[in-house]
């Protein structure tokens, strides 16, 4: 007999996620980890309400661009996932949320690093909240800064997502 399902709030899901105490049958209602995130092997390494930290193992003999380094669509994707994260720990079962814009700076080029992306809020809204991600390679210098705009979605405009 299988263990029956309980939905946790994203942030407890997480919590326990990271902390490798989840139990069996508990479950939130957001997809984690997101496809996208196992693809390019990316892992929550810190969470708190509306904060995330998210890192990848970046190369660019994988991720690489034209010019030998790793690629701006992998930093700004790393910067995406974690201000999602931290964005989905604000919200409940029945919402949703849909980035509005998101705009990244890039201030160091990477060849191979542990790229950490720190997401946290400026302005946490009701329906429209802003975020800034520093991404740092693992020498600890700042590869990129990002700011992002979310839109918190509820009701018919959430189902589906």
């Amino acid at each position: 007999m299988s263990e029956p399902l309980q939905k946790l709030p994203v942030l407890a899901w997480l919590q326990r996620f990271i902390a490798g105490k989840l139990s069996p049958g508990e479950t939130t209602h957001m997809r984690y980890p997101t496809a996208i995130s196992r693809t390019l092997a990316m892992r929550i390494v810190e969470i708190d309400e509306g904060r995330a930290t998210v890192e990848i193992d970046a190369d660019a003999g994988i991720h690489g661009n034209q010019q030998g380094t790793v690629h701006g669509g992998l930093i700004c994707e790393l910067a995406d996932a974690a201000i999602g994260t931290a964005h989905s720990t604000k919200i409940v079962a029945g919402e949703s949320f849909a980035s509005i814009d998101l705009k990244v700076n890039f201030i160091r080029p990477v060849w191979k690093s542990v790229l950490r992306a720190v997401a946290k809020p400026v302005q946490s809204g009701n329906t429209v909240s802003h975020y800034t991600c520093e991404i740092f390679r693992d020498d600890g210098k700042l590869a990129a800064m990002a700011v992002s705009t979310i839109m918190t979605l509820r009701g018919e405009k959430a189902a589906g997502r």
